[in-house]
C-alpha cells in the first residue's frame, strides 16, 4: 500500500473536493490508503458516500485549518503542530505516511514542510517542480515559486534534482535538462544563469544530460525533459502559460458559436476539440512537487475541483511507486563524491 496524507481543509473549496478527488484517485490505484487531517464533523458524512474510500482511510481531526491569505510566519505560529496541514506533514516525517498532499496556502506549506522535514543534505534551498504539457509529450519545470532568485549553487541543485524526478516520472534513465535563459548564446544571461551552466557543463554527471541553454518558446515544444529555473521567472512562466490556455479555450467556444455554419463546423469536428480541450486542461497536470525535502510534499491547485485533485494524488502515488527520493539522494551524494565542492572542482 501507499499511504497518502491530505490536509482535507486545504484549498479554496475544502474537504468536498479533496474527498471526492481521493475516491477518484482510488478507483485508479486500489493500492492507496489515505489518513484524511481535517475537521471530522465535515469530513465523515462525506466519506458516507464513498463506501470503498471510507474502507481504505481514517480520520484524524483537527480544528485548526490554515487560511488561503494567512503569511506563512503567522501560519506557522498558529498551526504548528495543530493544524491539519501541519499534520499531513508531520505523518511524512513519522513515517505514518509516504506522501503529503494539499491544495492550501502555498507559502504556508513550504514553511511548515521546511520546518517539519528540514532540507536534505546539501541543499540550500528547496524547489517546487511542475508538469508542463509539450507537443512531445510532458516536461518537467523547476523552480516555480519556492526560491526568488536562485544562484548558481541552487540552480545545480535544482537540476540534479529535476533529473531525478524525470527518471522517477518517465522512466528516462539519461534525461536532457536545459536552464531557461534569454538566448541560447553563452555569453548571454544574468550572471548566476551563466555560472550554472559553465558547472553544468564541466560537471561529471552520469544520470542526465546537459542541453545547454534554452528559451521560453522551447516549453512549449518540449526541447528538453527538464527545464531549470529560478522561481520568480518560472512563476511567471507557468501563470502565464495557464492563463493563455484558458484564453485559447474561451476564443474557440466563441469561435464556434457564433454563426450557424461554426456550429456545423463544429459537429464535424467535435473529436478533434474534445482532443484539443484535454491537452489544455490544467486539471490533467496538477500536482505541484516539492523538491529537496527529507519527505515528499505535493501542492495541488487551490482552486481546483475533484479531478484536478485527483490528479495531484496521482503524482503523488507516481513520486513514491518510483522511488523519488531515493533517485534524487543517489544523484546529489553521487555528484557531491565527485566534485571537491558544489560548486565543482574548480572552485575548491
Amino acid at each position: 500500500m501507499i499511504r497518502i496524507s491530505i490536509d482535507a481543509m486545504g484549498g479554496d473549496v475544502g474537504p468536498e473536493v479533496a474527498v471526492a478527488g481521493a475516491a477518484q484517485a482510488l478507483t485508479r490505484h486500489p493500492d492507496i490508503s489515505y489518513i484524511l487531517y481535517g475537521q471530522q464533523s465535515v469530513i465523515e458524512p462525506l466519506l458516507a458516500s464513498y463506501p470503498k474510500l471510507k474502507d481504505q482511510a481514517r480520520i484524524v481531526d483537527c480544528e485548526i485549518a490554515v487560511g488561503m491569505d494567512e503569511k506563512p510566519s503567522q501560519a506557522l505560529r498558529r498551526g504548528r503542530n495543530v493544524s491539519s496541514m501541519w499534520r499531513a506533514i508531520e505523518a511524512v516525517k513519522e513515517n505514518e505516511s509516504d506522501v503529503a498532499v494539499s491544495a492550501g496556502n502555498t507559502g504556508a506549506l513550504m514553511a511548515m514542510a521546511m520546518f517539519c522535514l528540514k532540507t536534505m543534505p546539501d541543499i540550500d534551498r528547496p524547489a517546487i517542480a511542475g508538469i508542463w504539457p509539450t507537443l512531445k509529450g510532458e516536461s518537467i519545470v523547476l523552480d516555480i515559486g519556492a526560491t526568488i532568485g536562485a544562484d548558481a549553487k541552487q540552480l545545480l541543485d535544482f537540476a540534479l534534482m529535476g533529473g531525478a524526478m524525470a527518471r522517477a516520472l518517465f522512466e528516462l534513465k539519461k534525461p536532457t535538462v536545459g536552464l531557461l535563459n534569454v538566448g541560447v548564446e553563452e555569453v548571454k544571461g544574468v550572471e548566476q544563469v551563466k555560472e550554472a551552466g559553465k558547472f553544468l557543463r564541466e560537471a561529471d554527471i552520469d544520470n542526465l544530460d546537459y542541453a545547454g541553454f534554452v528559451e521560453g518558446d522551447d516549453l512549449g515544444r518540449g526541447t528538453v525533459d527538464v527545464f531549470v529555473v529560478e522561481g520568480f521567472t518560472g512563476n511567471i512562466a507557468l501563470k502565464t502559460a495557464e492563463g493563455t490556455a484558458r484564453q485559447i479555450a474561451q476564443y474557440l467556444r466563441s469561435a464556434m458559436s457564433r454563426t450557424l455554419m461554426s456550429r456545423i463546423g463544429y459537429l464535424f469536428a467535435r473529436g478533434a476539440f474534445q482532443m484539443m480541450r484535454e491537452k489544455l486542461d490544467p486539471r490533467k497536470v496538477n500536482g505541484g512537487v516539492f523538491l529537496g525535502l527529507n519527505g515528499i510534499v505535493i501542492k495541488s491547485h487551490g482552486s481546483t475541483d475533484a479531478e484536478g485533485y485527483a490528479s495531484a494524488i496521482e503524482v503523488a502515488y507516481d513520486m513514491v511507486h518510483n522511488g523519488l527520493q531515493a533517485k534524487i539522494q543517489h544523484d546529489l551524494s553521487e555528484y557531491h563524491a565527485r566534485n571537491e565542492s558544489p560548486m565543482g572542482p574548480e572552485a575548491a
